[in-house]
């Protein structure tokens, strides 16, 4: 059976909202671990006055990072547990 596989260009773009339906902004880029291809973090553009409030991991341009492992869903939107953020 194959799996569901998500290109890259189908995910950049996507509105990143938490599960409580609050918009920290669009998945700009993700960075991933090159040896095993393991993806380690979402790279947010035009991040919300919310998402700049949280604490988040940025990178050196200042854009907040999203770790993977908060990812939920991925569908029309990217839905991430705020919990897992914090």
């Amino acid at each position: 059976m194959p799996e569901d596989k998500n290109p890259f260009s189908s995910i950049t773009g996507k509105m990143v909202v938490t599960k409580e339906g609050k918009r920290l902004g669009f998945v700009k880029d993700i960075t991933f671990e090159t040896r095993s291809g393991e993806l380690i973090n979402i790279v947010i553009k035009d991040a919300t006055p919310y998402t700049k409030n949280l604490n988040l991991e940025r990178t050196n341009t200042k854009e907040p990072l999203i770790p993977y492992s908060a990812i939920i869903a991925i569908g029309d939107f990217v839905i991430v547990s705020e919990e897992d953020l914090i």
